[in-house]
């Protein structure tokens, strides 16, 4: 049944427009006077996705990636385990699957908007059982919030096979960076419905980013990075009642975007590159994660710089790293258990070729970041 709200989100006019007001007077602000930064307008983005089971294989290559060797007991006895993803589609047709980077893995795609955009997803569920959106980050009604209470409220808090309901999220000022921090800031969404839980583990995660309007390109990338790359940490938990308590480890996969024992490709870049990260995380006690980068080091929100960012259940990082040191380097968690459990890959920095390639690590002060340059609001 299609459960589609067919009236937009009852907010006051009055507050939306002094948002979307704020938004571009600070947008103008970040100007100087001979150069003045245009106003940006904001829109509505739509966005489509369906949740679909499928078969995931942790380890699709069949041995470990960076040390060619078979997969270890007990962690590569069984890699190959049903699903639920978030799919993206380009219309409402839900025929043709948007682009999604290998990098990506098995998180769903990721939402876009700018300070002041209005989001709609039009989420269609084909699995077997109810699932919702649960945003974090944005602005919503309680019909959009995408999660179940007792009682139900009804909505896009449980939508049940074969339903279709649209969210309506709001970036508002808040949900973008702060004055100082990069120009776009990483918030997650995942299923909320009958057992959130057991949805996150099924793979039903994704990201949504919110850019600065001050550095925002038309399709709400920040306009001042040359890749992004979004990474998820988190022990999947196969384990279910009635598991053999004996393969309560095999089933624990520590993974990276849902893959491991560097499976997870398309983590690439050149010489000169100026490289977002976001870093993102879920699971319970035992996800304090520590990713670290071998031969870079990255700028994080603080100001400071590091080659090691701290996640607790639920964090969302970001850190921005200049691609200056040329070589395929180690990606991994730094909890000694979870190295042993297979959570690294590799990531690759090719050399520059060219003048103007090598001029661009010479840009904009040290190691190119523009934090602290005064142009974020």
């Amino acid at each position: 049944m299609d459960a589609q709200r067919t009236t937009s989100w009852p907010r006051p006019a009055v507050v939306h427009s002094t948002l979307v007001l704020t938004a571009a007077l600070l947008v103008a602000s970040c100007g100087d006077s001979t150069s003045p930064t245009p106003r940006y307008t904001a829109r509505t983005r739509t966005y489509y996705v369906q949740a679909e089971e499928v078969l995931w294989n942790y380890m699709p290559t069949g041995y470990d990636s960076i040390y060619d060797r078979p997969p270890p007991t007990p962690w590569g006895d069984t890699l190959v385990y049903p699903k639920i993803r978030y799919i993206g589609y380009t219309d409402a047709s839900f025929t043709t699957p948007t682009p999604q980077p290998a990098h990506r893995g098995i998180l769903g795609p990721e939402l876009r908007g700018v300070v002041g955009d209005t989001i709609r997803v039009v989420f269609r569920n084909q699995a077997s059982i109810p699932l919702s959106m649960h945003p974090h980050g944005v602005r919503y009604a309680p019909q959009d919030e995408g999660a179940l209470y007792n009682p139900p409220r009804g909505g896009g808090d449980s939508v049940t096979t074969g339903g279709q309901w649209t969210y309506t999220w709001f970036a508002e000022q808040q949900s973008g960076p702060a004055p100082g921090e990069p120009s776009s800031r990483v918030w997650l969404y995942h299923s909320h419905a009958l057992m959130p839980e057991a949805e996150q583990y099924l793979g039903l995660i994704g990201t949504i980013v919110i850019t600065d309007p001050a550095h925002a390109n038309d399709d709400a990338t920040p306009n001042d990075v040359d890749r992004e790359f979004t990474t998820l940490w988190l022990v999947f938990n196969e384990n279910f009642e009635g598991s053999d308590p004996a393969l309560e480890e095999t089933n624990l996969k520590h993974g990276i975007n849902g893959l491991f024992f560097g499976n997870l490709k398309g983590l690439v870049m050149n010489q000169g590159d100026r490289v977002r990260w976001y870093l993102v995380a879920l699971g319970t006690e035992v996800d304090l994660h520590t990713p670290h980068w071998h031969g870079e080091k990255i700028l994080l929100e603080s100001g400071t710089y590091s080659d090691v960012v701290e996640l607790l259940p639920a964090s969302m990082r970001v850190g921005d790293m200049l691609a200056d040191n040329p070589g395929t380097w180690l990606l991994h968690c730094h909890v000694a258990d979870h190295v042993i459990a297979g959570m690294y890959t590799e990531y690759t920095i090719n050399p520059a070729s060219g003048a103007a390639a090598l001029r661009r690590m010479s840009d904009g002060g040290p190691g190119w970041m523009p934090l602290g340059h005064g142009t974020h609001h």
